[in-house]
């Protein structure tokens, strides 16, 4: 199966949110579940399902994207047709940049010709789920189709930015609708429906004669289920395939996020944290791979001038953490973090090398790669003092960047 299916992932864009953690990188790029960058998760979809033919199409801000293929993913056996190849823009018919994803997989034609395989798999580099794609292939076999569509069934209260399907009882799509708005939710039932995951199984054949017949700069090209599929779906073999069946061998949990804004953010990453989480990190057949730096064990100590135990509860470490008299709780901390004497941090998510100094507080933030907190600095405690210097979500998550603390630099 791995050789008749090739593999399209777009990572192309800085995405919708959360804006602040995509200044320096692409969406795909951003860290998650304490260890992980979101593209992880597809690409762990990939090589559990047995499809190791992967072009990941790249541009935006892309290199600590192509760094981190580069040394969390050089694991295929190119003696054995196996990749996975970053594809910046290569301008081969015009010197433009990805227009939208339509544009992207256009721009790539030539790749896609050349490769023996008869189906060609789209995936959105930006969501985090487990999913077997090998049953997807399958079940598209199965029903002749020319493009399969993942849905995965929601509540009319899912305000995200997927494309809603209506699905008829032969499981063929009947018509796709506009995401539900804020504005609509007024007005709406709570009530279930489909919506599209990023995930496009397509005939070969079938998608190159598309790319020949519209012209480019003739779609509007922001969303392939609606400007691409959309029209297709009354003249063509267009099916559904609902998500989190029985088929397939990962857990069918049925968690999937597309991290929209930052309080989706915050509470994808929060919610690992539960007795029961809603996405299982834990499954040992469907482990998600990374790049992982040759770091000590996580640790706790006491502070050189307290003597207090270091202390935390129910938190995510990474390696090469170390609390040093300081206390920890329901957070998730990245690799090489360092909590000094007397400081706490709660309900908060610190990427890689954050220190906290001595005596300082932080609670609901999320801080960035490689800052240092001041000592005895309080963020997430004055609502109006956070958000005249940092970035201060709907729900009241303090971003701390960069920039905010003019530290740093560069792509992340």
């Amino acid at each position: 199966m791995s050789a008749d299916t090739l593999i399209l992932v777009l990572a192309i864009d800085r995405g919708i949110g959360p804006n602040p953690l995509t200044l320096h990188r692409t969406k795909a790029a951003v860290p998650f579940g304490g260890k992980y960058r979101v593209i992880d998760f597809t690409l762990a979809n990939c090589l559990h399902s047995g499809l190791r033919q992967v072009l990941v199409l790249t541009q935006y801000k892309s290199h600590s994207l192509h760094k981190h293929l580069r040394d969390g993913w050089s694991l295929f056996n190119p003696e054995l047709s196996e990749f996975i190849t970053p594809v910046p823009p290569q301008m081969r018919e015009s010197q433009e940049w990805y227009a939208g994803p339509f544009d992207a997989i256009r721009q790539n034609r030539y790749l896609i010709e050349r490769n023996r395989a008869s189906h060609v798999l789209v995936l959105d580099g930006n969501a985090v789920y487990r999913m077997d794609y090998a049953e997807l292939v399958r079940a598209h076999r199965e029903s002749n189709a020319e493009i399969t569509v993942a849905v995965r069934e929601t509540s009319g209260l899912d305000t995200g930015t997927q494309a809603r399907v209506i699905v008829s009882q032969d499981e063929r799509v009947a018509e796709f609708q506009q995401p539900i708005t804020v504005e609509e939710l007024q007005n709406i039932d709570n009530e279930n429906y489909f919506a599209t995951m990023g995930v496009y199984l397509f005939d070969k054949q079938f998608l190159l004669n598309q790319l020949t017949r519209i012209e480019r700069g003739t779609l509007p090209d922001n969303n392939l289920a609606l400007d691409l599929i959309a029209p297709l779906t009354s003249e063509h073999r267009v099916y559904a395939y609902r998500f989190g069946q029985m088929r397939g061998r990962v857990t069918p949990d049925r968690y999937w996020t597309d991290l929209s804004s930052i309080d989706a953010y915050y509470q994808s990453n929060m919610a690992l944290l539960r007795a029961e989480p809603p996405l299982n990190l834990y499954q040992p057949n469907w482990t998600i791979n990374t790049y992982q730096g040759q770091y000590p064990p996580a640790r706790t100590v006491p502070g050189a001038a307290s003597g207090n135990e270091g202390v935390f509860i129910n938190s995510m470490l990474a390696a090469g953490t170390v609390i040093s008299g300081g206390g920890v709780n329901h957070s998730i901390l990245f690799p090489r973090v360092k909590v000094q004497d007397g400081a706490i941090v709660e309900a908060s998510i610190l990427f890689d090398g954050v220190i906290v100094g001595a005596g300082a507080y932080l609670r609901n933030c999320i801080v960035e790669k490689e800052i240092e907190i001041s000592p005895n600095e309080q963020i997430g405690c004055d609502s109006k003092r956070d958000r005249e210097r940092f970035t201060v979500s709907d729900s009241g998550i303090v971003v701390v960047t960069k920039k905010d603390l003019m530290a740093g630099t560069g792509d992340e």
